[in-house]
């Protein structure tokens, strides 16, 4: 009886052994089928998402180029000289902000560059041009078999934002339109002063009076105007302008050649 429960058993042992083998062969057998599957569903995945990056990166940069160069826009042909590209971080830092595309005509045509050599003279122009260093963000995109760079800088927390020049000289640019222009005296000690409490005017001082009392009666003014009239020095009257623009009493404007000084239209 005994000798027959160990038979028994010794067969039982064997039937589930061959069973376990062979519920692991299965089992390896669809999860072998399974990973397949989900090999060829993840290469097909990124296909797809390829594909839809690259029609959403062709619409997504010629939608760009449809706005045309604006304040806030700017195309490059390609990046030669690193310090002419620090003007426009510059100007885009010391404003509002902006995008570069490079490998972009001024036509809106796409030419296409080495995307490798013109990121590194975006970064030598952020880093070794700019003062203080400018942080920009980059963004790669293929568009009809072409290479365009967008180069996205973000409005500066530190303003003035300086580019040196062939003659090692730093000067800061703001953008107007699509130009880079070069701010002012007057622009920089508004940006110094920005940290600074505003406080309350009690009074205005005769020279400050002598400006509001032009304004009410003329549309502008510039700068040595405001130093004749007043018979100020250059100093003063910058500080007495900058200090009228961050009061919102007046604001500066480019008519194309020079900057002028007119009533905040908010104050009309």
């Amino acid at each position: 009886m005994t000798t027959n429960i160990s038979l028994y058993t010794q067969g039982s042992h064997q039937s589930n052994n061959k069973l376990f083998q062979l519920n692991n062969f299965i089992t390896q057998q669809l999860s072998n089928s399974f990973n397949s599957a989900t090999l060829l569903t993840q290469q097909l995945s990124n296909s797809i998402t390829q594909q839809l990056y690259t029609m959403n990166s062709k619409d997504y940069i010629y939608k760009l180029i449809e706005e045309g160069e604006h304040q806030q826009q700017d195309f490059k042909f390609e990046i030669s000289d690193a310090r002419k590209i620090a003007k426009s971080l510059s100007a885009f830092s010391n404003t509002d902000g902006g995008r570069l595309l490079v490998g972009v005509k001024d036509n809106g045509k796409i030419a296409g560059v080495r995307s490798e050599e013109e990121m590194y003279m975006i970064e030598a122009a952020a880093k070794l041009y700019c003062k203080p260093q400018i942080d920009c963000e980059m963004h790669v995109h293929t568009v009809e078999g072409r290479t365009v760079l967008e180069v996205i800088v973000p409005p500066g927390k530190q303003k003035p934002y300086y580019a040196k020049d062939h003659d090692n000289r730093w000067w800061a640019y703001i953008r107007i339109l699509d130009e880079n222009i070069l701010a002012t005296p007057v622009h920089i000690k508004v940006w110094q002063q920005a940290g600074t409490p505003k406080g309350a005017f009690v009074h205005y001082t005769e020279t400050e009076q002598i400006l509001l009392d032009y304004l009410f009666s003329h549309d502008s003014i510039t700068l040595n105007q405001y130093c004749r009239l007043a018979k100020i020095p250059r100093p003063k009257a910058e500080n007495t302008l900058a200090k009228f623009i961050r009061f919102e009493l007046i604001e500066p404007y480019f008519d194309g050649q020079r900057f002028l000084f007119r009533q905040n239209e908010r104050n009309l």
